[in-house]
């Protein structure tokens, strides 16, 4: 059986505020949709499920990521997650510049969680929050320059 990872998908309170977090440090949008009726109910499992939907793409073509704003049942709002949570973890991205994507998330206030660590002088990461608290992780892969 063949397999291939879709797009990794993520419920939020402000679809146009996390497009533009995204496109920002580089996605571009692909596709936009409100979706709705049976064939969506039956796909989420959610009755009366209407939502807005963006799906944006990574630079290489690869990566995809689906931002999905609820319309009905209303969005629940919970408390963002923290990395040890068991669940939905974060979305990772590799950036060539760290500090130009960390500068970059901050005009949409979004700071790294803690600081940019530097992992065996391979990596140098940083898990910032998001919209909607979603963690995202910056990687700049210090072996490529």
């Amino acid at each position: 059986m063949g397999i291939t990872l879709e797009n990794v998908g993520i419920a939020v309170s402000d679809l146009e505020g996390a497009i533009s977090f995204f496109t920002d440090l580089g996605l571009t949008v692909v596709g936009r949709d409100e979706v709705s009726g049976e064939w969506a109910d039956t796909a989420v499992g959610l009755d009366g499920n209407h939502a807005k939907i963006a799906m944006l793409q990574t630079p290489d073509g690869h990566g995809h990521l689906e931002l999905m704003e609820y319309l009905h049942p209303e969005a629940i709002e919970t408390e963002p997650t923290q990395p040890n949570e068991i669940g939905m973890h974060r979305v990772g991205f590799s950036v060539d510049d760290i500090d130009e994507a960390l500068a970059i998330a901050a005009t949409h206030g979004c700071h790294p969680l803690r600081g940019v660590a530097n992992y065996q002088d391979v990596y140098k990461l940083a898990y910032v929050r998001g919209p909607s608290g979603i963690i995202v992780m910056l990687a700049q892969d210090l072996s490529k320059g």
